[in-house]
């Protein structure tokens, strides 16, 4: 039964023959598992509760105002006409993975393969409402832009960026989108010769934030923000946030205006009652295929699912692809009775182009090197060519070059 949510559906050619396959979550992990499934001769339906997709690594610069954010998103159901799949926009409410049925609003959909990639959700910190975050939707960037903004109008403020993590999976850490949000308001603030107004703070519980993405791009990102003057606060446990700032353990604290905050991941909310196979921090049980543990025909990718490897390891969209395509790879292989010839622990890495606002460096750690490269002004434009490089692999190239027309006349 179809959900009786708004659905946008590709001009796909269906047929008995064709295996069904359910893909819950629109970003990364489930965008890319949905147009490989549908290569594979599936048909395909992605469920989101989102239209759009969230282009996170790009939306940085939205919070300067350097773009709209509407350049970080892009429309599921284009992708789903152009890729020849259906999109179905709801909330999942419920899940039964033994019979693979989903509730999508009032109604069932059920598969002969479901794969969950509807994200993490957040570690809870008490008073964490009186933050603002750029890891979340896209309305939360809008904010932190908006309350940028009324600050650099009024000329003077007090300006605190962090992130957590969870002590019960240390890979459900996201570090990189907060160092750049940084690097891109002392860019901002510098260009409008506001720097001296403002005192800005970046705050982390882990003694050595940055460390998983090697100690040589660890050090120099903190290094860098320690010369241009920005106060850093490491290795206090945060308990509490309120309306005048952050407050750490013994009774440390950081008092600012503006909190920018980056939560540590948690289990998704909607897996707690589902009967699936969770670690203690509440993420999906998998093996190296992306297989859910005990299940057959379930997989999980992304940041809902459980990653095993180095003490390095980190959920990122480089990771959630890896993972999607090496889920749709065991699929294909299982259903001709062959077994798995991939996993993903055989490219688990940490692939990152972090951005500065004025350069840029580009680091990837892998199993044999941990490497940071500064690529000076490059890196920001190769960062900026990434963005478009993105949707020009997800959209066919006529309407890749009539959005980048569009684009282009709109500046």
């Amino acid at each position: 039964m179809m959900a009786n949510s708004s659905v946008a559906q590709g001009q796909q050619n269906t047929h008995v023959s064709e295996p069904s396959a359910l893909v819950l979550g629109g970003g990364f992990a489930g965008v890319e598992a949905a147009i490989r499934l549908r290569r594979a001769g599936y048909a395909v339906r992605l469920v989101s509760d989102r239209q759009q997709m969230f282009v996170y690594p790009t939306s940085i610069w939205a919070v300067t105002n350097q773009h709209r954010i509407e350049q970080d998103l892009i429309d599921l159901g284009d992708l789903a006409r152009q890729h020849q799949f259906e999109f179905v926009h709801g909330s999942v409410v419920a899940f039964d993975p033994k019979n693979r049925t989903v509730t999508v609003g009032m109604n069932e959909i059920q598969s002969d393969v479901v794969v969950l990639a509807m994200g993490a959700g957040r570690k809870a910190i008490p008073g964490v409402e009186h933050t603002e975050t750029i890891w979340g939707s896209p309305n939360d960037t809008v904010r932190v832009a908006e309350r940028l903004q009324s600050l650099i109008e009024r000329g003077s403020g007090r300006i605190a960026i962090g992130f957590g993590g969870n002590p019960a999976d240390p890979s459900a850490v996201r570090g990189g989108p907060a160092f750049e949000v940084m690097f891109n308001i002392l860019h901002e603030l510098k260009r409008r010769r506001l720097r001296d107004q403002f005192d800005l703070t970046f705050f982390a519980p882990m003694p050595n934030p940055g460390a998983r993405l090697g100690e040589q791009a660890a050090s120099a990102v903190q290094a860098q923000l320690k010369a241009q003057g920005v106060h850093l606060r490491f290795g206090k446990k945060i308990t509490k946030f309120d309306a005048g700032g952050v407050q750490l353990e013994g009774e440390d604290r950081i008092d600012a205006d503006l909190v920018i905050y980056v939560p540590g991941g948690a289990g998704h909310p909607l897996l707690a009652e589902s009967g699936l196979p969770l670690n203690d921090a509440g993420f999906v049980r998998i093996d190296t295929t992306c297989q859910v543990e005990g299940l057959e025909n379930v997989y999980a990718v992304g940041d809902i699912a459980e990653i095993r490897g180095p003490e390095w390891r980190a959920k990122q969209g480089h990771l959630a692809e890896v993972m999607a395509r090496v889920a749709v790879k065991s699929m294909v292989e299982r259903a001709k009775n062959l077994p798995p010839s991939d996993g993903y622990l055989e490219h688990m890495g940490i692939v990152c182009l972090m951005d500065s606002g004025d350069g840029g460096v580009f680091i990837n750690r892998n199993s044999r090197h941990a490497w940071a490269i500064p690529m000076f002004i490059f890196g920001h434009f190769a960062k900026k060519a990434w963005g478009y490089y993105y949707r020009f692999t997800k959209f066919r190239l006529g309407r890749w070059l009539n959005w980048a027309a569009r684009e282009l006349f709109q500046q």
